[in-house]
């Protein structure tokens, strides 16, 4: 599989290397729902994607809409609770950010799902993390991002309002916390700008989806 990754001009390492997570910024966004964004938390993080693209067993998946059979625009990758992660320092960091949110969570991150985007064409549409408990309970999803910064956009679930837009890639950390699954819904737009590969691994508690 082809990447065509341009490397970030700020991480110019191939050591793996999480740093600390009191660099967390909050900002509360309404309804008990928040995000913490931390930028560059792994370093050398285009070796992580260049790894993960080519090790990952990738799926395409389908899906039906208004009658029609259409591809879901990303590859994906689900790694159950108990399952080995593709590299060690996702080990790391899920590690991390259980010990990072214990008193506030209340529970481990024990999940990992990974979503390839391959261009500006593939994309996620409005959506909350409301499979399971996250439909009814507070929860946390923690996003880490390695390739080609992509926007992630969150609105008021419903819509209304003024979108919030954080650009994510380059090893950069998003956390979901609060209401934001229930009270608010987040996508990845597709875009016309020429954009390169990048690939979110998502920690969730188990449970939730």
């Amino acid at each position: 599989m082809s990447t065509h990754l341009q490397g970030s001009l700020f991480d110019q390492t191939d050591q793996l290397r999480l740093g600390p997570l009191d660099g967390l910024r909050r900002t509360a966004l309404g309804s008990g729902a928040w995000i913490d964004v931390l930028p560059g938390w792994l370093s050398g993080a285009d070796a992580l994607f260049e790894h993960l693209a080519t090790a990952v067993p990738w799926r395409a998946e389908q899906r039906t809409m208004y009658d029609n059979v259409v591809a879901v625009p990303r590859l994906l990758a689900f790694y159950r609770a108990g399952d080995a992660l593709p590299h060690p320092v996702l080990d790391e960091a899920r590690t991390a950010l259980s010990r990072h949110y214990a008193g506030e969570l209340g529970e481990p991150f024990t999940t990992a799902g990974l979503c390839y985007y391959r261009d500006g064409r593939d994309s996620v549409a409005w959506h909350g993390d409301r499979i399971g408990r996250g439909s009814r309970q507070d929860t946390m999803v923690a996003i880490l991002s390695v390739g080609e910064p992509r926007d992630l956009l969150l609105r008021p679930a419903g819509g209304g309002g003024t979108a919030v837009r954080r650009p994510l890639g380059h090893g950069d950390l998003i956390v979901m916390g609060g209401s934001c699954q229930r009270t608010w819904e987040h996508c990845v737009p597709k875009t016309s700008r020429a954009t390169g590969p990048r690939i979110s691994i998502q920690f969730r508690p188990q449970g939730v989806r």
